[in-house]
């Protein structure tokens, strides 16, 4: 009898749980946003929503919405855990990466890059620097302009090459693809992009989910990460 009336207690919460979800779930839906996923947020009182548009947090009574960086400050130290919700997404792409291993590893970040974008062949440039300062760099295709553009193209021939790091360093040199393909991989990227907020390029993605707009020098950035 108390197992039966545990389970229908247990059952009834779920329940209440989920019609809460759908309810905050339509209720952003209403202001545009698409692909509605929830999960519990760092905010007391409030679910993470990760839609087409980006992470937001709504409140769940579904009155209230943050949009923006949310810091969590902890031992004296400050860290942006605003896409941190994102991680998983952006992990499951590891096989679609551009890797750059350094052999004495102690980071890893992930760089949303255009090969049309000058701070882009500035930061590909320094890739031994980075390495060596065991920095190791992980690419996803970030067309600028969209995935209307030739640029979209020449980046998913690259990504789909045999060898598709000999490709993109052949690339950085201005050898571009001769053959484009349409884009498949790099929307997938540029989709993940727009849902980290990444507007230009290069945008540094850290383990914790911090994005680091813009080129950074190898020793600025090995600081950055080891604080």
């Amino acid at each position: 009898m108390k197992k039966s009336l545990l389970t229908l207690i247990s059952l009834a919460i779920l329940g209440t749980v989920q019609a809460n979800d759908k309810n905050l779930q339509q209720q952003l839906e209403k202001i545009g946003a698409t692909n509605v996923k929830l999960s519990e947020s760092a905010l007391p009182g409030f679910k993470t929503a990760i839609s087409d548009q980006g992470v937001v947090q709504i409140s769940n009574d579904g009155r209230y919405v943050i949009h923006g960086q949310i810091f969590e400050l902890k031992d004296g130290k400050v860290t942006d855990i605003t896409n941190r919700a994102l991680l998983a997404e952006l992990n499951s792409l590891a096989k679609e990466m551009i890797v750059y291993p350094a052999k004495n590893e102690k980071h890893v970040v992930t760089v949303f890059m255009d090969i049309t974008c000058h701070y882009c062949h500035l930061l590909h440039s320094k890739i031994k620097e980075y390495n060596d300062l065991g920095i190791t760099i992980r690419y996803l295709a970030f067309p600028r302009g969209g995935m209307n553009t030739e640029t979209a193209k020449q980046m998913e021939a690259i990504w789909t090459e045999k060898d598709p790091a000999f490709a993109l360093n052949e690339a950085e040199k201005g050898n571009l693809p001769k053959q484009v393909k349409t884009p498949n991989i790099v929307k997938k990227h540029y989709e993940l992009g727009i849902k980290f907020g990444v507007t230009g390029t290069p945008n540094i993605v850290t383990k914790e989910g911090e994005l680091i707009a813009g080129y950074v020098e190898p020793k600025e950035l090995l600081k950055m990460l080891s604080h």
